[in-house]
């Protein structure tokens, strides 16, 4: 067991004990925390981005009507997307009129 290392943060090595330095503990406890941060950070993040454009993705394909009923998903989908066609051609028209008018 050359090496080995216990979770009471006692190493063996050749058949000895040997404590570890207080410093080394807190180094490898900190090192954890962080992986463990990271990780969770990546999940967060990455997990509402991905919730928020499956939103919006089934928002637009109207994916909340009835499928049998293909007139009223069409219909949805044709409004929704002239809306958010008019709502960007509304933010163009404000910030050119208002930010870089005159």
């Amino acid at each position: 067991m050359s090496g080995s290392e216990h979770e009471n943060g006692v190493h063996m090595k050749d058949g000895h004990m040997k404590e570890k330095h207080p410093k080394e503990k807190q180094r490898e406890e900190a090192l954890r925390v962080l992986d463990r941060v990271e990780a969770e950070s990546e999940t967060i993040g990455g997990s509402t981005f991905v919730r928020m454009a499956d939103r919006a993705r089934n928002h637009m394909s109207a994916a909340d009507k009835d499928a049998d009923d293909q007139v009223e998903v069409w219909a949805t989908r044709v409004g929704r997307g002239l809306g958010l066609v008019f709502a960007i051609g509304l933010a163009v028209y404000l910030f050119v009129t208002y930010v870089l008018g005159r």
